[in-house]
Parts: C-alpha cells; structure tokens; sequence
C-alpha cells in the first residue's frame, strides 16, 4: 500500500506543480502626481522638451540666415531678381517654392554639419 500512497503523493505534487500560478494582485491605483512624476522620469519628457525648445530657437535662426542672408545674396547674383517671391512663370508664382526649397538645403545642410560634428566629438 505504500506504493499506491507514494505514486498518490507524487501525482498531488505534479498537479500542484502543473497547476498556474495567479497572478499577483493588482497594486491599488498610485496617485495622480506619482504616477505624471513617474511617467516624466520614464520617458524623459524633459530631455524632449529642452531638445524641442531648442529646436524651434535653431530652426528660427537657420530659417533667419536663409531668408536674411543667403536668398538676398542669391537675388543679387541673379539678375532682375530683387526678391526672390516675386518670381513667376506664366501664370505660376515660384518664387515662394523656390525659396521653400533653398531654405530646406540650407537648413539640412546645416543639421547635417551639426550632427557631423557633434559625432566627431563624440556626442550620440
């Protein structure tokens, strides 16, 4: 009888062991001002927010050299070009695209001369 017992007892343990465990209770809802401090320190909501803020002040510079700077000297070497908006072709006003455009070389120019030199100090 001993073995019946023995196979008896190990067939429990194997259930139990077969058997899922629940899962943990769930914890009660945290406070509203942890949880928000939690989720900012999880995603470095700051970080963002700095390098967003950031973005804008260079994105106005660069769109200040294009615009202030590099188009008038483009003007200048194109002649009949005073502004470079007021260029059309036939019924078509370019001169605003074209503009759009030089301003996007420029300013990816720019990002990628900044991003060049920042990995060359060693900054990811």
């Amino acid at each position: 009888m001993t073995t019946d017992t023995d196979m008896l007892e190990e067939l429990k343990k194997i259930r139990e062991l077969l058997t899922p465990v629940p899962p943990p209770p769930k914890e009660k809802p945290k406070n509203l001002a942890k949880e928000f401090l939690e989720f900012i320190k999880e995603y470095k909501i700051l970080g963002l927010a700095s390098a967003f803020i950031l973005g804008l002040a260079v994105n106005a510079l660069i769109l200040s050299l294009a615009q202030d700077i590099i188009t008038p000297i483009i003007g200048l070497l194109v002649p009949g070009f005073e502004d470079l908006s007021s260029f059309k072709i036939g019924v078509f006003r370019l001169g605003n695209f074209l503009a759009a455009i030089i301003n996007f070389i420029i300013i990816a120019l720019i990002i990628f001369l900044i991003v060049k030199f920042a990995s060359k100090i060693g900054i990811e």
